[in-house]
Order: structure tokens, then sequence, then C-alpha cells
């Protein structure tokens, strides 16, 4: 089953000349499954719809996302959208389940209590869980990545998105990574797509995009 599907999609810059960025891309991927695509961060922000000044149809389980006013891609992504980045953008000084609780607390759809269980739950299944009280500053770099995995999770998206989420890691936390994202996927069903400049992670991947000048390699 494809939860996202990109038909002729095209991406042009038009300042200082018309660039053509993206070219006529085709091509779907299926829920659960771990993507990796190289070569352009412009895609991401596409599919991501941070970015929604595009030619062709991008459609996210079932929603076509052209066209659609700010504030509607706005709650898209809150309610959809997992992200994780290079950086990991946590909150120094609130504790590790405060920063996961943190999404879900502004979705408001559940309360407080079951909210704090799920996130204990997420931290957990990323082997964190004793790390829940402490200021998030205090953690390794491998242990905040894991904890933004888990912010990420908390709202139950229909596909996580990161953005370079290794890029800062040493190639051991970088492995745990893999090792956590194919869990994700191959045993709790998670649908995971990522831009990464590593080709061994691409290539351990389940579906590679390889892109050069805006097109598929």
């Amino acid at each position: 089953m494809e939860i996202l599907r990109v038909e002729n999609l095209n991406k042009h810059f038009y300042t200082p000349a018309d660039f053509w960025v993206l070219k006529d891309l085709c091509f779907g991927i299926e829920k659960g499954k771990l993507t990796s695509i190289t070569g352009k961060s412009t895609l991401l922000y596409l599919l991501s719809t941070m970015d929604s000044d595009f030619e062709g149809s991008i459609k996210i389980n079932g929603n076509e996302i052209k066209g659609r006013s700010n504030k509607w891609l706005s709650d898209f992504r809150n309610n959809n959208i997992g992200f994780i980045f290079q950086i990991h953008y946590l909150l120094p000084d609130f504790s590790v389940l405060q920063n996961v609780m943190l999404p879900a607390l502004k979705q408001g759809k559940y309360p407080k209590e079951q909210i704090e269980r799920n996130a204990m739950g997420l931290l957990t299944l990323l082997d964190v869980e004793n790390q829940s009280g402490k200021r998030a500053s205090l953690l390794s770099g491998g242990q905040q990545q894991r904890v933004a995995i888990a912010r990420a999770l908390i709202n139950e998206p229909a596909i996580i998105i990161g953005d370079e989420p290794t890029g800062n890691l040493d190639t051991s936390n970088t492995r745990i990574v893999l090792d956590l994202f194919k869990e994700l996927t191959t045993e709790r069903g998670y649908t995971i797509l990522t831009v990464t400049h590593d080709e061994d992670f691409a290539d351990q991947s389940d579906q590679v995009i390889h892109l050069v000048d805006g097109e598929f390699k």
C-alpha cells in the first residue's frame, strides 16, 4: 500500500534566473518501509509540505497537497508528519519526557496522563526511558537523537521525515539509528523517509531514490 505518491513533479527556482531543479519525477513510497533520498533536499521540503510551490501532484495518505492553504498544510503536518532533523532541536532546559510530550500536548488529542504514558512507552522502545527525568542538555548526542525520534513518533504520524538524521552522529550511533529505523518500519509498521548523503545508510534502506541534477539517476 502506497502512503505517498508523486506524479509529474517539477520545481523551478526563478531568481536570479529560471532554474529547473526537479524534473518530471514520478514515484511512490510504500507504507511500512524505510526510503532514502540522495542528492536533493529540495525534494524533501516538498514532500514534507514545507514548500508548496511546485507543479504536478503530491499525495500523502490520499490527500493532495497542491493548492492547499497554509493553515490546512500546518494542520496536516501536525497530524500526519513527524520530523527528525540533523540537529535534534530539543529544549535544553526541559526534561527528556517533557520534550517528547510537547507535540502531543500542542495537538490536544489525548489527556495529559495518557500522553505521558505514550511518551514513556516510546522512550522505553528507544531504550532511553532511564533518562526521562534528565534535562535534555545532559544527554549524549546519540541519546538526544533517540529522544528526537520519540518526539517525532508521539502524534502517531502517517510518515516520519528525516533531514540528514545521522549527519551529526559518529559511526556507532549512526548504526544504532539505522537499526532503530529498521525496527520501527519492519516490526512497528512506521513509514520513514530520509534525505541522506551517507551512501552506506541509503544502501541499507528498503528503497533508494537517487537524484542527479533533479532527475532520477
